[in-house]
C-alpha cells in the first residue's frame, strides 16, 4: 500500500525527469563518449530524486531503483554490442592485409645490406647515417665507436640491427 502511495505522490515533472533521464543515459550507452546525453540524463535523474524523495530512506530506494534499471539496460547494451546491431556499428570487420598494400609500420627492409657511418656511439643503440638518412640503429650487442663503418644486417619492424665492417 505504501508503494502505491509513493508512486501516486510523484509529480508529473519528476516523472518526466526520470523518463527523459533514463532515455538519455541509455542513448549514451549506445553511443559512448560521455557527452551531452549522459551528463544531461544524470542531471535529470538527480533532479527527479530531489523532487520526489522526502526522506533519506526514499533517496536510497530511488538510487537503488535507478542503479538497477541502468544495470539492466547496460547488460542489454553489452549483449547487443557482442551479438546484435550495435556490434555492426562499433566493431571493424574489414582487415587491412599486407597484400593489399597496408602496413602497420614503415617497411624498412630495403635498407638491408646498406653501409653507413655511425654518428653516435652504439652502446648498443645509437644513430647511424645511410645515404644521407639518419636512423636509430642497434648493434649486435657490441660497443661501436663514433664514425665507424657499419652495415645493416637485419630489420625487424622499426628495429634496425647493424654490424661494424672493417
Amino acid at each position: 500500500m505504501e508503494l502505491v502511495n509513493f508512486l501516486s505522490s510523484i509529480s508529473w515533472i519528476a516523472f518526466l525527469c526520470f523518463g527523459f533521464g533514463f532515455l538519455l543515459v541509455i542513448v549514451e550507452m549506445f553511443h559512448p563518449g560521455f557527452g551531452f546525453p549522459g551528463i544531461s540524463g544524470g542531471i535529470l535523474l538527480i533532479i527527479g530524486v530531489i523532487l520526489t524523495a522526502t526522506s533519506v530512506m526514499e533517496v536510497l530506494i530511488l538510487l537503488a531503483v535507478i542503479i538497477s534499471v541502468l544495470g539492466i539496460a547496460l547488460t542489454l547494451v553489452l549483449k547487443s554490442a557482442t551479438k546484435g546491431r550495435l556490434s555492426k556499428i562499433l566493431i571493424l570487420h574489414e582487415t587491412q592485409k599486407k597484400e593489399a598494400g597496408y602496413t602497420g609500420t614503415e617497411d624498412l627492409k630495403y635498407f638491408i645490406d646498406q653501409e653507413g657511418i655511425t654518428i653516435t656511439i652504439l652502446r648498443p643503440a645509437g644513430i647511424a647515417e645511410f645515404n644521407g638518412i639518419k636512423l636509430d640503429v642497434v648493434s649486435e650487442g657490441e660497443f661501436i665507436s663514433k664514425d665507424k663503418k657499419v652495415k645493416i644486417i637485419k630489420v625487424e619492424g622499426r628495429r634496425i640491427v647493424v654490424r661494424q665492417i672493417e
